[in-house]
Order: structure tokens, then C-alpha cells, then sequence
């Protein structure tokens, strides 16, 4: 068994050096990083940030639209009963948006970029919600029938976008699957993060990685993700629609009674923040290029615009015009974005556990847990009476962050998937790879005592490979998506006929959508 250990710390050793080049390129090129200002940007935040102000012009501020009408879109009822509804699928893709990463992702951005960070990450929210807009029409139009249900994504726009070839699709579906289940030992890191934590609170003891608590949490959680897995999607969306409001509503309210209790610390907190963003303190870099590149790169790793990882939800959809689901999905992006992932920023920056540590050595040892660095955020704000009771329930906000992600992560394998074939046998061979063997394998790196640090390493590989894959396409399809929302702001009410617009698809040719 020790050797099965080594063998994965090996791994997950081996993948951090390339991870680091790749997102920091060309920032680690000297010539390069000796360029004022640019010189600390690398190419992904530069992308990324780039391609949401281009959608954003290209689409006339479609932000403006993402409000009011997303809301009413969900609230709507749903136009019939194949594929599942637009709040069905926006809880899908909060499922995925709304992860650990909320927390410990911001909080990682915080300690290293200091409170500006968060400043910019509202920033490449507001832009990265015109990306999500985007290939979330993408999604829609190019989706196709399976039975009762939609299925759709990267790697069905991906082909008909590139000639209609279908080995893109192919190539698509397989990097998205790899991406999916290689994203799964952090997610099961996550979930024994948070329980043992909430153990530990409880009960006063330490447990190590190797106790009897940790081996009932494997057994338990193989057999609910299996269950819920093995349901196939309509099952998964049953939960994600009961667990992640739950999940969003209990850490959003226990983050403003926080904040509420250190009322008189919320200009503190702005005044960090917007100062922080142009001159930031010495210990965090003490440049801006150190904040902005955290604050994009952990914000829109965190809302996952762009990447199209989120198109697989925004396809399953049923709605009565492809535009709708683009505006649902990019009200994701700033729900994740500005109320979850402020409520963690608010917590850290007014907490300032950073202060007194002016060498920064302190800093360095206390940031090196971003889970422990936020919970001890949290006790610092909080009277000491109920402070274990809050980090209780933050504790269990977390694990079911990390929970709603994993089953939402087999679940979009599982949609990719059906791309390279719909039969029923492969579609369970997807199932039982995501939830009988990477969950299990990921179980595995726990019992090594692997930190979470390392698993990032390659979330952070397969989140960067999924842009560079996703970007070129949504700028191609963009003619599609501009054409869609053209029909849709002078006949919303009227249904979308592609032919009408020289191209074809399966699910709107101006037949399927007249109901």
C-alpha cells in the first residue's frame, strides 16, 4: 500500500512544475517580465480577461440583460417535459460554479494578492459574464435528443464549429472527460477536509488520515455518490435542486450575520479592497500585477467562465429560446462571483489576520493553509461562545460545496460523453469510472496524506488546457450566438428558426420550438 502512496505523491509532484509554467507563461520568460506592467501578466489572465471585454462589446453589454430576465426565465414554467428546467440547470451549473473554491480558492487569492484581489475578480466577473452568455447560447443551439433528455456542450458545438468533423467532437468529449475525473481527488479531498473538520470541532481530538473516521467516510461517500451517479442526470438534478440552495443560502446568511456582527469593519473592508487593487501592501507583492493575475486567475477558475465546463448544464436545458439559457448561465457567473465568493472575501480581508506580520514570515506559515487561514478568519470575528458552532456550520457549507461539485463533475463526464456514443453501456462505464474508481482514487490520496496544495496542481493543468481548447471556439461561433440574441431582443416571444438565419440544427428549426 505505501508504494501505491509514493507512486501518487510521485504524480501529483511531477505535474506541479508544468502547471506553474503553463499558467504563469510568458511571465517566467525574463525578457518578458522585464516589460512594465505587462511583463506581470500572463497569457491565461490576458485571455481570459480579453475575450470577456470583446463578448461584452460584441454583445452590446449583455450584462444589462442578465438580471431581472434570468430571474424570470427560472421562475417560468418549463416549455415541456423533455430535457430539464432553466432553474433546474442553473442549480446544475451553481453545483459546479459554487465549489470549494469559493472558499479556499479565495481566500488563496487573498493571501497572496491581498484584499485587491478581490476588487479584480469583481472585474473579470462582470466580463467573464458575456463569456458565459456566449458559450452557453453555443450550448443550446448545437444541443441534441437523447430520449426524454437534452445533451450538448463543448464538444457539439466544438465540431459542428469546426467543419462538422466529427473526430473534433471526439478529441472534445475525451479531454472534457479527463478533465471532469481528474478534477475528482481534489473535490474527495474536500469533502474529508470539511467532515473531519467538523469532527474535530465536535469532539476536542485530532484525527489522522488513517483512522477509522476516515475509512467510514470513504464507504459512506462511494455509496451516495454511486447511488446518486447511477440515477443518471434527472437524479443528480433532483439533489443539486435540494442541496444547492442549502448549501448557498446557510453560508450566504451565516457570512452576513458575521459581517453584520463587524458592521463597523465594512468600510475597513472596502477601502482594502479598492486601495489594495492599485497599491497593495508589500507583504502580498506590492504590485498590482500580483493581485490582478489572482484576482482573475481564482475568480474565473472559480466561475468557470469561459472554460466550457458549464456549456454541459446550459445544454440539458429546455427552453423556448437558446438566449435564455445564456442569460441564466451568465447570472451564474455573478451569483458565484459577487454574493458567494465577496461573502469568503469579506470574511478574510476583515478578519486581517495578515496584520503584525510585516516580514512576512509570519504571513507565509499562517497563509499555507487556505482552509485553516479562512476558519481562522471566521473565530477571529466571531464572540468565542459560538465560535466553534459557526466553524461547524462554515465547516459543513464547505463540504457540501465540494459534494454538489463532485457529483456535478461525473455528471458533465457523463453528458460529454454521450458524443463519442448514447449507448446505455458506455454511458455506465462513465459512471462507474467517476464514481467507483476516481472517487475511490481520490479516497487513495487522502490515506497517502497528500495536501491539498498538490491536488490543485492538476485542477489548475486541466482548468488552463479547457481555455485554451474553449476560447478559439467561442470566437468562431460567435456570428451564431449574435445572431440568436439579434432574433431574440426584436421576437423574444416568437420562436428562434435557425434556417432563418442560414444554419441548421436539431433542436430549433423553428418546428421543435413552437409550442
Amino acid at each position: 500500500m505505501n508504494k501505491i502512496f509514493d507512486l501518487i505523491n510521485e504524480f501529483f509532484a511531477f505535474l506541479a512544475p508544468i502547471t506553474d509554467a503553463v499558467w504563469d507563461f510568458p511571465t517566467n520568460i525574463e525578457w518578458y517580465s522585464r516589460i512594465p506592467v505587462l511583463g506581470q501578466f500572463s497569457f491565461p489572465v490576458i485571455l481570459l480577461i480579453g475575450v470577456g471585454i470583446y463578448f461584452t462589446i460584441r454583445t452590446r453589454f449583455i450584462q444589462r440583460q442578465s438580471f431581472l430576465p434570468a430571474i424570470k426565465i427560472m421562475l417560468a414554467r418549463q416549455p415541456s417535459k423533455q430535457g430539464v428546467s432553466a432553474v433546474g440547470s442553473f442549480m446544475l451549473g451553481l453545483a459546479m460554479r459554487a465549489g470549494p473554491g469559493n472558499i479556499v480558492g479565495i481566500t488563496g487569492a487573498i493571501s497572496i494578492g491581498g484584499p485587491g484581489a478581490l476588487f479584480w475578480m469583481w472585474v473579470a466577473a462582470f466580463f467573464g459574464m458575456a463569456s458565459a452568455f456566449t458559450e452557453s447560447v453555443l450550448a443550446q443551439l448545437f444541443k441534441e435528443k437523447k430520449g426524454d433528455e437534452f445533451v450538448g456542450g463543448l464538444p457539439f458545438y466544438g465540431k459542428r464549429i469546426l467543419g462538422n468533423k466529427r473526430f473534433i467532437g471526439l478529441f472534445l468529449s475525451f479531454v472534457f472527460i479527463l478533465y471532469a475525473l481528474f478534477n475528482i481527488p481534489a473535490q474527495t479531498f474536500n469533502v474529508f477536509s470539511a467532515i473531519g473538520a467538523i469532527a474535530e470541532a465536535s469532539t476536542g481530538e485530532q484525527y489522522s488520515h488513517q483512522s477509522n473516521l476516515y475509512y467510514i467516510i470513504a464507504v459512506i461517500l462511494v455509496i451516495v455518490c454511486a447511488f446518486i451517479i447511477f440515477g443518471g442526470i434527472r437524479r443528480v438534478v433532483a439533489y443539486s435542486d435540494v442541496l444547492v440552495p442549502i448549501k448557498a443560502v446557510i453560508f450566504v446568511g451565516m457570512s452576513i450575520i458575521i459581517i453584520l456582527i463587524n458592521f463597523p469593519l465594512i468600510p475597513y473592508f472596502f477601502h482594502e479592497v479598492v486601495v489594495g487593487a492599485f497599491l497593495p501592501h508589500a507583504i502580498f507583492g506590492g504590485t498590482i500585477g500580483t493581485a490582478l493575475a489572482q484576482g482573475v486567475k481564482r475568480g474565473l477558475m472559480s466561475n468557470e467562465a469561459g472554460q466550457g465546463t458549464i456549456t454541459m448544464a446550459a445544454a440539458v436545458a429546455d427552453n423556448r429560446h437558446p438566449c435564455e439559457q445564456g442569460l441564466v448561465q451568465s447570472f451564474g457567473v455573478f451569483f458565484d462571483t459577487m454574493v458567494i465568493c465577496t461573502m469568503t472575501g469579506f470574511i478574510v480581508v476583515m478578519a486581517h489576520v495578515w496584520t503584525g506580520s510585516v516580514d512576512g514570515v509570519v504571513w507565509e506559515s499562517v497563509r499555507a493553509s487556505k482552509i485553516m487561514l479562512y476558519l481562522s478568519s471566521v473565530e477571529a470575528l466571531v464572540p468565542t461562545s459560538i465560535a466553534a458552532i459557526v466553524e461547524i456550520i462554515m465547516c459543513a457549507c464547505y463540504g457540501l460545496f465540494a459534494f454538489t461539485t463532485l457529483l456535478g463533475m461525473i455528471s458533465f463526464a457523463e453528458i460529454s460523453a454521450n458524443f463519442i456514443s448514447k449507448k446505455q453501456s458506455f454511458i455506465l462505464g462513465i459512471r462507474t469510472l467517476g464514481s467507483l474508481v476516481f472517487v475511490p482514487f481520490g479516497i487513495l490520496t487522502i490515506l497517502a496524506g497528500l495536501e491539498l496544495g498538490n491536488l490543485w496542481y492538476i485542477s489548475d493543468l486541466m482548468n488552463i488546457i479547457m481555455v485554451y481548447l474553449n476560447i478559439p471556439l467561442l470566437l468562431l461561433g460567435l456570428p451564431f450566438v449574435l445572431k440568436a440574441l439579434e432574433h431574440y431582443r426584436k421576437h423574444k416571444a416568437t420562436p428562434f428558426d435557425s434556417k432563418q438565419y442560414g444554419f441548421v440544427t436539431e433542436c430549433w428549426d423553428g418546428k421543435e420550438n413552437s409550442k
